[in-house]
C-alpha cells in the first residue's frame, strides 16, 4: 500500500498504515464502505465482490482500532459474517495497546433475523441493537439493547454504546444503516474503497433511505494498492 495524497510515499509499513487510521481522544463514529467507479455499493449482490486482498487487510486494521464493530443484520446475512472479527496477530496488537483482544460485535436489526453463526462461540459478548416493539428471541449469550420504541434511533444507538465504554465505533454498513447515521449527522469519518469496476445499472449506493441534508467531509488521504483507491474523509470542523 502506498500513499498518493497528501504527500506521496512509497510502500507504507504496518505501523504507518495503522497510524493512518488512528483512534481519537474523544468519541468517534468511523464508517468503512466500498463502491464501484459508477457508484454501486455491491456487485452480484455483495459488497465483498468489489474488494481485494488489500481491502480486506485494511478492514482488519480498522477493526483493530475499534471498541465496537456495528453492522446491519442484512449485511451480516449477505456477506456471511461470523462471530470472530480478528486473527491472533491482530488480537495480540490490541492487547499490546491496552485494549481488549476483540472489539464488541454489534448487529442492528428490526426483524430479529440474525444468522446463528453470529452467536456461535463469540470471543466477546455480542450486542443486538434493536427496539422495544421488535422481536426479542435471542440466545442468552447476547446483550440485547433497545434503542427506541418503534424503530432504532441512531442517536440512542451511539449513546448506548458509549455508556458501555465503546466510544470508538466502526460501522461496516449496510447502506440503510449508513443512511440513518448520515441523516442523524453522526458520521465523523468515512473510509471509502473505490473499486476499479463498472458495475452497471441496478445496484444501490452506499447510502440508502429517505432524503436527508448533505454533510461535508474533509479529505484526509488517498492510498492505493495499485488497483483500488482507499479514501479517508473526516468531518469538516
Amino acid at each position: 500500500m502506498r500513499r498518493l495524497s497528501p504527500e506521496p510515499a512509497a510502500e507504507l509499513s504496518e505501523s504507518e498504515l495503522l497510524a493512518a487510521y488512528p483512534r481519537t481522544d474523544g468519541p468517534l463514529l468511523r464508517v468503512n464502505m466500498i463502491t464501484s467507479l459508477d457508484g454501486a455499493a455491491t456487485l452480484a449482490g455483495r459488497s465483498g465482490s468489489l474488494g481485494s486482498p488489500a481491502d480486506q487487510d485494511l478492514m482488519k486494521r480498522l477493526r483493530m482500532q475499534a471498541d465496537a464493530v456495528v453492522v446491519g443484520a442484512g449485511t451480516i446475512r449477505v456477506e456471511g459474517y461470523g462471530a470472530t472479527l480478528l486473527d491472533e496477530p491482530a488480537q495480540a496488537w490490541r492487547v499490546a495497546q491496552g485494549l481488549t483482544p476483540h472489539p464488541r460485535f454489534a448487529v442492528v436489526t428490526r426483524g430479529g433475523d440474525i444468522p446463528d453463526k453470529f452467536f456461535a462461540d463469540p470471543p466477546a459478548r455480542p450486542i443486538v441493537l434493536t427496539y422495544a416493539s421488535a422481536p426479542h428471541a435471542y440466545p442468552d449469550a447476547a446483550e440485547v439493547v433497545d434503542c427506541g420504541d418503534s424503530s432504532v434511533d441512531p442517536g440512542v444507538l451511539v449513546a448506548e454504546l458509549a455508556a458501555r465504554g465503546l466510544s470508538q465505533v466502526l460501522c461496516e454498513g449496510g447502506p440503510h444503516l449508513l443512511g440513518s447515521l448520515v441523516a442523524a449527522d453522526l458520521v465523523d469519518e468515512l473510509c471509502l474503497t473505490v473499486s476499479p469496476t463498472l458495475a452497471g445499472p441496478g445496484s444501490v449506493r452506499i447510502v440508502a433511505g429517505p432524503p436527508s441534508a448533505p454533510h461535508r467531509l474533509r479529505p484526509a488521504h488517498v492510498l492505493t494498492d495499485g488497483t483500488h483507491l482507499f479514501l479517508r474523509h473526516v468531518r469538516a470542523r
